[in-house]
């Protein structure tokens, strides 16, 4: 057995302080930024529980059941959001502090960084699967860590810790061989004993329930999360049974060597843009540590015990590695490898003491920047040009269609699956649902969540909503009415035929069918 590197009294009072700062902004932000139209999709799974669904796990639905209680109100949507965020920071401070942070200074830095990384600022409060997951991984490498200092019995709770997080979101499959190096490098005799595989038995039992879900609907959620983490065409998965191993094989072709380089050192660069500003004190780092090494004074690193230390480095460098070598054939989502976000603090701190203004300095204009795009989202007040309102589009106007969309005397469907899901969010009770072959399947061509729309059984007429400017071709069915709103940020939505501004948000068309 290892010894138990118990280390001095834990500084609750400036964690307390820190973590309640944190919140407080984040109750702020989470109630004043309107819904995004991926939160709308995921908060309407909330309503209409199930063990999987077509794009994720069922974590993220059962975050979003603050959803419940006030129709429409973005805050009440985010509590859970709200209340895995605040978990998520006190477990990483336990475990920065039983790392080796035993440091006052350290320990606030570690919480800063993990808090004020663009990450760690929008993951905490959007209703995404990361914030199960962020909350799962972190619990994980918790009582991974106290299972590496001696309590081996731990594994079962970094067990049950894995299994709820491959119930938010699979990525918390590439825990596996992050733990796995850890005991090797810190305790390999460990893998003589019952814990470890006890605790790789509970997460899979845990996660069971999903598993059977997949199994008696062909597969559909690992199907499309394989196709979509390797940039296959998803459009059929609903209708055939292919084999995802084969279609990867097939459709993951190499490309040049200069185009390889080229994904690298794109998804390289995305990686340090989720720093914010505080990739300023980050690249000055090597210099402070160079120095250090001149002036042979002692390293800051030792902060980090021993038997944390593999495992840190290995929460780091996997997840970037893994999506390092996929970055080269396919496309990366930025979040994707985000959770090594969660131990990297750990690591970074001791390092950064000398360079401590800079990384509150950095952080506190990450949190300004952030804080104005929450207000622009409420107000469209600050004057940003069109290529840089996303957070507009995401988010302003719905609320205005939803009610248009409730008027009308007709059947309402949609191409899109967000557009759907904001309308839904908005007007609980409007019958609405996807039609199909228009756009990205989704959950709502499962019938889960409505009826699914089947084309063929329509008798009577209907509306489209789209912001295609082109007419949808529904074979079967002619237009024979036409309804255009415009969305500007700075007026209401307006029904005409002639834009009423420069540079709309939106172009919603109201096709009607027969």
């Amino acid at each position: 057995m290892l010894a138990d590197r118990r280390p001095t009294q834990f500084p609750w009072p400036l964690v307390a302080a820190l973590i309640v700062a944190m919140t407080l902004w984040r109750i702020g932000a989470a109630a004043l930024l309107p819904v995004t139209q991926d939160e709308a999709y995921y908060l309407d799974w909330a309503h209409h529980l199930a063990w999987g669904y077509f794009d994720h796990p069922p974590g993220v639905a059962a975050l979003g059941l603050g959803t419940r209680l006030a129709v429409g109100s973005a805050l009440a949507a985010r509590l859970g959001a709200l209340l895995a965020s605040t978990l998520t920071l006190v477990v990483l401070a336990r475990f920065y502090f039983n790392c080796g942070l035993v440091r006052r200074d350290d320990l606030g830095l570690a919480l800063v960084l993990a808090f004020a990384t663009v990450v760690g600022l929008a993951g905490g409060i959007l209703i995404t699967p990361d914030a199960p997951l962020a909350l799962a991984w972190a619990l994980t490498l918790h009582e991974s860590e106290r299972a590496l200092a001696g309590h081996r019995r731990r594994w079962l709770t970094a067990g049950l810790a894995a299994g709820l997080g491959l119930l938010g979101k699979y990525h918390m499959a590439m825990i596996g061989p992050i733990l796995l190096w850890a005991m090797v490098r810190t305790d390999p005799r460990v893998l003589r004993t019952p814990w470890p595989y006890l605790g790789g038995g509970l997460a899979v039992l845990l996660f069971a329930p999903n598993l059977l879900w997949n199994l008696q609907h062909d597969w559909l959620t690992l199907r499309f999360q394989f196709g979509h983490g390797f940039a296959l065409d998803t459009g059929t998965l609903i209708a055939d049974g292919a084999s995802p191993a084969a279609a990867a094989i097939a459709r993951w072709s190499p490309a040049s060597l200069g185009e390889r380089a080229l994904n690298l050192g794109e998804y390289l660069g995305i990686q340090l843009g989720l720093w914010g500003l505080l990739a300023a004190p980050l690249l000055a780092l090597p210099f402070v540590w160079v120095r250090r090494r001149l002036a042979r004074t002692a390293s800051a690193g030792r902060a980090i015990a021993d038997h944390a230390r593999p495992l840190l480095r290995a929460a780091v460098l996997f997840p970037l590695g893994f999506f390092a070598l996929v970055s080269l054939g396919s496309a990366v989502m930025a979040n994707w490898p985000a959770m090594y976000l969660l131990a990297a603090p750990a690591l970074l701190a001791p390092g950064l003491r000398g360079l401590r203004r800079w990384v509150i300095g950095a952080a506190a204009l990450n949190l300004l920047l952030v804080s104005l795009l929450v207000w622009h989202a409420a107000t469209a007040a600050l004057p940003l040009p069109d290529s840089a309102n996303r957070i507009l589009r995401e988010t302003h106007g719905f609320r205005e269609l939803a009610a248009i969309a409730k008027g009308l005397d007709l059947p309402v469907y949609a191409d899109r699956y967000q557009l759907i899901a904001q309308l839904r969010f908005y007007q609980p009770s409007l019958p609405t649902g996807q039609w199909p072959g228009l756009a990205r399947p989704s959950e709502y061509l499962v019938g889960q969540l409505a009826p699914r729309v089947i084309p063929q059984t329509q008798a009577g007429p209907f509306w489209i909503v789209t912001q295609r400017q082109t007419l949808p071709e529904l074979q079967g069915f002619k237009n024979t009415r036409q309804r255009t709103f415009y969305d500007c940020a700075s007026a209401p939505l307006a029904e005409t035929t002639v834009a009423p501004c420069a540079d709309p948000l939106h172009e919603w068309h109201f096709y009607q069918y027969e």
